[in-house]
């Protein structure tokens, strides 16, 4: 495993720390990169919300949440008790600038260390409280923001979010987080190409016949259906994880790993989608909503019964759809994505399906021949695998079949894989934004999935329903399989 370096010290201001965001994952990732050694006993964590707590009542709420996410055997007594003292609390309302007097205090103790203010908000507040970090003189050189996705609800919010949040924070100062780039598997991405002549020899449509991309949950709305009714999955993920995913797979080799030089290659590949014109919308798209079902052999309720008994929705719960990148590398090569709750089975992969061999040499009774294919696991099972075909152990005559070369980071490791969140809060703190998304790649994202938006909203037709525990509208697998091709079955 790398050696762990630790980071200056820093306060983390996190407003929204009474929300679920907070306890179920950025406490728990501090507290590990703090029992790391990698956060040091001077760093504070400023709790701020609206909520009328003390120190003492925050930290006791702060317990729980770490006893619920953190591995019992990774938390231990006298960790979790120094972790604790880290932990201040400023009522603050970050919509007002009225009372913010308790967290004045406590950053004028020390105004030459990192600023990390991270709003775990609604959206809709990134504005108001940046202008009121400023007002209050809370913004200092060495201060940076966190903005959780989705950064707005269309192209016009997105654009408002960032001329307001840019009025007070310079752009090398604004971190727009994407808990997918952080994930250790995503990265490996880079590794897998760039540091892999083997692979980034074969990386055009010369050799690939297809890309798919999958992201399935078993979970619900899960106590978010009031925020996941007004975003739907083409919001909540396609325009930020799945594109971005996309991004990786698909951008030119960067001249290096400095944060502009590789985002400069991304946005390449958003200004390089296919425009999906409304008329072509019904046949690249499908959308779903999932219905009462059964996962795990547990029965699991509908979505409406989910936001309400009665609750009318059009929103979608899964989707799925064709893009292509049009450049030079990749022109002809369809990508397929697929995103939604209450599937089968958690996970997350990308498959690079390889074309098939131009001319059979062998019997053909020997095997069905397999294209190669390349599979990157997500998660859970983090790993590589590389479908090939082989000869058949034995002196039975020359029979092939199909075999995999599989690494299971996991396993070659031995360690624990870190939370995407512990990796980009202390990227956050050392200032490198290799990892987090540009003003100009959120507003161009947007650019291209709102027109796929507004022709939903014209079309009369309703999502399509899926049981709960299926994989989505029996639609998506004719999208894939029209064009002679079939999704990937092997997940989770």
């Amino acid at each position: 495993m790398a050696a762990i370096v630790p980071v200056p010290d820093f306060d983390a201001i996190v407003f929204g720390a009474t929300g679920d965001l907070t306890l179920r994952k950025l406490l728990p990732a501090l507290y590990y990169r703090f029992r790391d050694g990698q956060v040091s006993h001077r760093c504070r964590i400023i709790a701020a919300a609206r909520s009328d707590l003390t120190d003492e009542a925050y930290r006791e709420r702060a317990a729980r949440a770490l006893a619920s996410h953190v591995a019992k055997g990774d938390l231990t007594e006298p960790a979790c008790r120094e972790f604790l003292a880290l932990l201040r609390y400023a009522r603050t309302d970050g919509a007002e600038g009225g009372d913010w007097g308790p967290l004045e205090s406590l950053l004028r103790e020390d105004e030459a260390r990192v600023r990390v203010f991270y709003l775990a908000t609604s959206p809709d507040l990134y504005g108001p409280i940046a202008a009121n970090l400023a007002s209050h003189g809370l913004v200092t050189p060495q201060s940076r923001i966190v903005l959780e996705k989705p950064i707005g609800h269309d192209l016009e919010s997105a654009r408002r979010i960032n001329r307001e949040v840019g009025a007070v924070f310079d752009e090398r100062q604004i971190f727009r987080i994407d808990h997918y780039l952080g994930k250790e598997t995503v990265q490996n991405l880079l590794a897998l190409r760039f540091a892999n002549i083997l692979f980034e020899r074969l990386w055009s449509a010369d050799v690939i016949d297809h890309v798919q991309i999958t992201v399935a949950e078993t979970v619900g709305v899960e106590g978010r259906g009031n925020y996941y009714d007004h975003a739907g999955a083409l919001r909540d993920m396609v325009q930020n994880h799945l594109l971005q995913l996309v991004c990786l797979l698909a951008m030119e080799p960067p001249l290096d790993l400095d944060a502009d030089a590789l985002r400069d290659e991304k946005m390449k590949v958003l200004r390089a989608l296919r425009p999906m014109p409304a008329y072509e919308v019904p046949h690249l798209t499908v959308r779903g909503q999932y219905v009462a079902g059964a996962i795990d052999g547990k029965p699991v309720d509908s979505y409406l019964n989910d936001l309400g008994t009665n609750a009318e929705s059009t929103t979608e719960t899964f989707v799925a759809l064709k893009l292509e990148v049009c450049n030079w590398r990749w022109a002809g090569v369809p990508f397929y994505l697929r995103s939604g709750k209450r599937l089968p089975s958690k996970a997350s992969e990308i498959v690079v399906q390889f074309k098939a061999i131009p001319y059979n040499v062998f019997p053909r009774d020997a095997a069905e021949m397999r294209p190669n294919r390349l599979v990157i696991r997500l998660q859970p099972k983090e790993g590589i695998e590389l479908q090939m075909m082989t000869k058949d152990p034995g002196p039975g005559g020359l029979r092939l079949r199909p075999a995999d070369l599989d690494i299971s980071f996991e396993k070659a490791f031995s360690v624990r894989y870190p939370d995407s969140y512990e990796r980009l809060l202390m990227d956050t703190v050392r200032g490198h934004a290799t990892l987090f998304m540009r003003r100009d790649e959120v507003e161009t994202a947007w650019s291209w999935v709102e027109p796929i938006l507004r022709a939903w909203e014209d079309a009369p037709e309703k999502p399509r329903p899926y049981a709960a525990g299926s994989w989505g509208p029996t639609a998506s697998i004719a999208l894939i399989e029209r064009d002679g091709r079939t999704w990937h079955e092997d997940l989770g």
